[in-house]
């Protein structure tokens, strides 16, 4: 079952990296001064990515829980 927490942990860590390149992806974008439409569409494809790593870091947490349950 140390596996499955070690593995739940790799997913949580990914997931939070993830997270923090979202956020410097839209500070990035904020300070291009692109145009209203152009930073509508890039700050879409952010939000995306951002779902993506939360979904991640969520199961990476909820792998680590039952592996600390089943323990």
């Amino acid at each position: 079952m140390a596996g499955l927490i070690w593995a739940g942990a790799g997913l949580t860590v990914l997931g939070v990296i993830a997270l923090l390149a979202c956020v410097v992806l839209a500070v990035r974008m904020r300070k291009a001064g692109l145009p209203e439409a152009e930073m509508r569409t890039s700050l879409q494809k952010v939000v995306a990515l951002n779902l993506g790593a939360l979904a991640v870091s969520g199961l990476g947490l909820m792998l680590v829980i039952v592996g600390v349950i089943l323990d």
